[in-house]
């Protein structure tokens, strides 16, 4: 995990992050299911319901939870060790499947939304902090010292928290039309949950239509695996929007970015010694930048191939930049074509793009780009599209 950025609203007005204060009275659900520990044998949450996390609630082996369209699961405030997170441990199994019509929302207990909503009705889309987030360990390939790491959020003490081994194809179930919001507590000094983390997720996982809104740390965060994603939108994280590590080789396809309090990208390369010499990939994306410190942060070993992605909201007097491409290019770990950026009056595109061969960079009319989504019709399911805060930007 590393400090860094994403993208802001331009209609949305300037959001000012705001964290949960434990002290703040929470109203909980009148028709809460509280769940708390471990879950160790196969469980339904069923539509029409909501769903309590007391704490850390975990999958564990031989385990699926199965989350029906149109749950919601509202989340306890806190802290550290006690900080409410769903983790998917790496032999356990998530069947949640929602709909385009009735999406999976995870949020606070200080969120009064209720089955059938998407908006809430209490808490701002920049509210963030208040619990952990979405977890997701598998027992596919990761680079690091040893074959098995412990994931960050999850205490040492607890052995669920490993992730990683040899099954590229390992599958962690399905996880789709998923709104998670108001997450990334702190556990510990520089120690936060992303929205949605995914350490050693193997390809046999199908994940799509993820939206992350409001979390302290990153949108979401990959540690190694191969699994892919698609149609994911991230909007107002504290920290990066999209964050890769340790040799993932999977696929995001088709991404939304707004507002990230760091960078829209921070793309690390492998770890320690082993490595798969593939590359991850980033395609047919939108950035809209705001009040993004950076644009995206390369490493020398990154191995990231990026094509197919828009930019805009570039800020006319400190435009954000590109770091690292120099030592990124010199290593030649991957390749970036076909980029298409609106830049404002008085900023050149090498001011964004140091050291870029200007050929693969198109600079376009605000909204007039031929890449990237366009529009909201593959997010219409949420928040930030019925919000109108899509539209706010062109989108």
């Amino acid at each position: 995990m590393k400090k860094i950025n994403a993208i802001v609203f331009a209609a949305a007005a300037a959001f000012a992050l705001t964290s949960c204060d434990e002290d703040d009275p929470v109203e909980e659900p009148s028709n809460e299911n509280v769940r708390s520990g471990l879950i160790s044998s196969d469980e339904t949450w069923t539509t029409g319901n909501v769903y309590t996390l007391n704490g850390r609630v975990t999958v564990t082996s031989g385990a699926t939870l199965t989350i029906e369209p149109g749950v919601i699961v509202k989340a306890k405030p806190g802290g550290g060790a006690s900080a409410s997170a769903l983790l998917i441990a790496r032999d356990g199994m998530i069947n949640a499947q929602g709909t385009a019509t009735s999406p999976i929302i995870f949020t606070s207990t200080a969120d009064e939304i209720q089955p059938g909503q998407i908006n809430s009705p209490n808490l701002d889309p920049e509210s963030n902090g208040f619990w952990g987030g979405v977890i997701i360990l598998g027992q596919a390939p990761i680079s690091a010292s040893q074959a098995s790491v412990q994931i960050e959020g999850i205490p040492t003490s607890d052995q669920n928290g490993l992730y990683g081994g040899s099954e590229s194809g390992h599958s962690s179930g399905t996880f789709s039309y998923v709104s998670i919001r108001h997450g990334g507590t702190n556990i510990g000094a520089g120690n936060e949950i992303n929205g949605l983390t995914l350490g050693g997720v193997g390809s046999g996982t199908t994940i799509d239509h993820v939206e992350i809104v409001g979390n302290q740390d990153d949108g979401i965060e990959w540690f190694g695996g191969s699994v892919s994603v698609e149609n994911a939108l991230v909007w107002n994280t504290g920290d990066d929007g999209l964050d890769t590590d340790q040799d993932w080789t999977g696929t995001l396809d088709g991404f939304i970015v707004v507002n990230a309090g760091d960078r829209a990208m921070e793309l690390d390369g492998p770890e320690g010694s082993s490595s798969t010499g593939l590359n991850h990939t980033f395609t047919n994306g939108t950035v809209f930048l705001g009040g993004s410190s950076e644009l995206i942060d390369f490493d020398d070993n990154t191995n990231v191939d990026i094509n197919n992605v828009y930019f805009y909201g570039i800020d006319d007097e400190d435009p954000q930049v590109v770091s690292g491409y120099a030592g990124y290019l010199a290593a030649m770990s991957g390749t970036v074509a076909n980029l298409e950026a609106t830049f404002p009056t008085g900023v050149d595109v090498l001011d964004v793009f140091a050291g870029f061969d200007v050929s693969i960079i198109t600079s376009v009319a605000a909204n007039a780009n031929t890449v990237g989504p366009t529009n909201d019709d593959d997010y219409t399911w949420t928040w930030a599209s019925q919000s109108g805060a899509l539209a706010g930007i062109g989108l």
